[in-house]
């Protein structure tokens, strides 16, 4: 079982309840990372850490599961900004093939549906190992978050040269 690094040390401290609003949440541990060109699943993760670390109230599981949710976001916003290129391309693919060969427009959404559905299921079976604790609000957080990063990284490898 995968458990989260930070997770047991926040399991030990008090928690209470995290308002969104005293989260502490910057892209920017992330996007530096990423700018440096280190491998992509280095970076994955480090604005939430740092959220956790830098909000009254991270270390509980609300406070956790915030920080996760938030980063998520971000890497959701930039996988749709991902898809959208990648659609544009696909479909002025299937324009420059005049029909011959599958489309690629239609692979990639139907990629993508399929992947949702991945997504969802493999962030489901990360929350069953909390047996309803605790636990499986960050651990379904994280997981969203990496498997969003994780697809928004390969739709960007698909549009960006080299």
């Amino acid at each position: 079982m995968r458990t989260l690094p930070i997770l047991a040390l926040a399991l030990a401290l008090p928690a209470g309840p995290v308002a969104s609003q005293d989260l502490a949440f910057s892209p920017s541990a992330t996007e530096t990372c990423l700018g440096t060109g280190a491998d992509f699943r280095s970076c994955v993760g480090l604005s939430a850490e740092a959220c956790i670390n830098d909000s009254d109230g991270g270390y509980s599981t609300v406070g956790m599961s915030g920080c996760f949710s938030r980063e998520y976001e971000w890497w959701d916003d930039r996988l749709n900004l991902s898809y959208g290129f990648a659609m544009d391309f696909a479909k002025q693919s299937d324009v420059d093939n005049a029909g011959f060969g599958p489309s690629q427009a239609d692979a990639l959404r139907d990629m993508q549906r399929a992947w949702i559905t991945f997504r969802d299921a493999t962030c489901a079976y990360e929350r069953s190992h909390w047996g309803g604790g605790t636990g499986a609000g960050p651990a379904g957080a994280e997981c969203m978050m990496r498997e969003t990063a994780e697809q928004t990284w390969y739709l960007e490898s698909m549009v960006t040269p080299g």
